[in-house]
């Protein structure tokens, strides 16, 4: 059996990562594939426990190490128990975040450390990497737009901290995406759904005519 292939999309907050990833996983369906939908942090039962410690921490919060930490196991039981064994079936798997979120979040603008994120996800997850990292990015002004719908007045524990963090983020997707092009590819965010949905796909196709 072919084994299956991993897409992962990433960027800062409010760039329309889910979505596309759920418009993503229709279109490849529609193409016969059968596709997993998860997202990070979360996917499994106990990944999700671990999200709402992070999205919702307890007293004064986490400091990032503690932070990185948490992301790491809650990615190993994530990889463990859904995304190897569904790629072991041959199934393809589209995630919403995963390890470079962290190497973004917590090792960029949190202080933490590429060297220190990868080495937990070496233990964690086996080092595993997507075949396609696909990076959403969009101006300011919609980024603004789509948090005030998604989020109203609240935002969690992440998504709330400040622009300059904010800012760390971004600038370490396009690092990453600099540094590793074989695996990373910029997508403009900007525009209709239905336009950032064709640059996806155009992004995909090739991956997905190479396993056909």
């Amino acid at each position: 059996m072919t084994s299956g292939r991993f897409i992962v999309f990433e960027g800062g907050e409010g760039m329309g990562k889910s979505t596309q990833a759920r418009l993503l996983v229709e279109a490849l369906e529609k193409h016969g594939l059968t596709v997993r939908l998860t997202r990070e942090p979360g996917g499994t039962p106990g990944a999700e426990a671990i999200r709402s410690l992070l999205l919702d921490p307890p007293g004064d919060g986490w400091g990032p190490e503690a932070e990185a930490l948490l992301f790491a196991a809650a990615r190993a039981d994530h990889v463990a128990r859904l995304i190897r064994p569904a790629l072991e079936r041959g199934e393809w798997v589209v995630c919403d975040r995963f390890l470079d979120s962290s190497r973004a979040y917590q090792g960029r603008a949190g202080g933490v450390g590429d060297e220190a994120v990868l080495g937990l996800h070496a233990i964690g997850s086996g080092g595993l990497l997507p075949d396609l990292t696909l990076v959403l990015a969009a101006e300011t002004s919609q980024v603004a737009q789509r948090l005030r719908k998604r989020d109203g007045d609240e935002a969690d524990a992440i998504g709330g901290r400040s622009e300059a963090y904010h800012s760390e983020v971004n600038a370490a997707f396009a690092r990453f995406a600099d540094e590793e092009p074989a695996r990373f590819r910029m997508i403009n965010g900007d525009g209709s759904i239905d336009e950032v949905r064709e640059r996806v796909w155009q992004a995909v196709a090739p991956l997905f005519e190479a396993g056909n």
